[in-house]
């Protein structure tokens, strides 16, 4: 039997969405901007993929310079590849072999969706936003990503005003591949840090 999927109505309106929903009209009704621009931003980020993270990740590998200037304001770097990261700012933080860093957002689920995309299910979930803050390597593990004891683990809680993500150590043995190739390697998981790229052979 096909089952029935219960309608968003169905459930009670928290406080939070009856404040969106009157912002969003109160915005509409002063011109601050209109209702099909609304649409058009909302499905803009539903159409969003991690590709120009990634994107963003295989040049970092690649040009120290553009690195230096992705790890000092990630929103200005986005802009010199033409790439809309918003208005709200991202901070980048770099895995290095002594330190792997992963994000969460405690509260709901802000996230730098212009850059990769939707967040997934599980980093809505309530158990990993309370969990990975105080158990973060039994989180890790659990998603297959062993880190050992003499490499720190560090957190990060996004915020409304504040969203973060993680560069990514370049895999071994990815010397020869150029910016596409090195792009198509990085992936969502990498990004929010609950994945360790794999070492990569090229034939």
């Amino acid at each position: 039997p096909h089952p029935k999927q219960p309608d968003l109505e169905d459930g009670p309106m928290t406080e939070h969405m009856i404040m969106a929903e009157a912002v969003a009209e109160l915005l509409i009704d002063k011109g601050v901007f209109s209702a099909g621009e609304m649409r058009e931003m909302l499905e803009l980020i539903d159409s969003k993929s991690p590709a120009e993270g990634a994107a963003m990740v295989a040049r970092a590998w690649t040009d120290p310079d553009f690195k230096t200037r992705m790890l000092a304001d990630v929103n200005a770097a986005a802009a010199e590849m033409d790439i809309d990261a918003g208005t709200i700012p991202i901070r980048v933080v770099e895995n290095t072999p002594d330190m792997h860093n992963v994000i969460v957002c405690t509260l709901c689920s802000c996230y730098p969706r212009l850059l990769i995309g939707l967040p997934p299910d599980w980093y809505k979930s309530r158990s990993y936003r309370s969990r990975v803050v105080r158990e973060p390597r039994a989180v890790l593990a659990e998603f297959g990503t062993v880190i050992g004891d003499d490499v720190e683990v560090r957190v990060h809680d996004s915020t409304a005003d504040l969203r973060y993500m993680v560069l990514p150590m370049r895999p071994e043995g990815t010397e020869g591949l150029d910016q596409d190739a090195l792009a198509a390697l990085v992936t969502r998981d990498s990004m929010i840090g609950v994945s360790v790229l794999k070492s990569h052979h090229p034939e």
